[in-house]
């Protein structure tokens, strides 16, 4: 297999997991409205651009735990952050670290 054909499959899945997480952030901001009608890119930062706060990930972290369950560790994932990480964390990063978790131990 060469790399283009390796590369295909995990951005088809980083793109799947990205809706989800787009769908999951419209749930969680859906009454804030204009947050995030402005378009959710793989660069968006959750507290500089979408204004979440701690409740707000927190609930994040239930959808996350709700639909990918143990194989996806939200709240372990940014205790592994310091304060500055936490506060420049952007959509791309918590996709990336999704697909990670996804991919069976011998992909890792």
């Amino acid at each position: 297999m060469n790399s283009s054909q390796a590369a295909a499959p995990d951005a088809r899945a980083q793109q799947a997991v990205f809706e989800e997480i787009t769908g999951m952030l419209h749930a969680v901001l859906g009454e804030y409205g204009g947050v995030v009608d402005a378009g959710i890119t793989m660069g968006t930062r959750f507290h500089d651009d979408l204004d979440l706060e701690s409740i707000d990930l927190v609930t994040l972290g239930g959808h996350l735990q709700a639909r990918y369950g143990e194989s996806v560790n939200f709240a372990e994932y940014l205790a592994g952050l310091g304060l500055e990480e936490i506060i420049g964390l952007t959509v791309g990063q918590l996709v990336e670290h999704i697909t990670g978790c996804l991919r069976a131990p011998g992909e890792r």
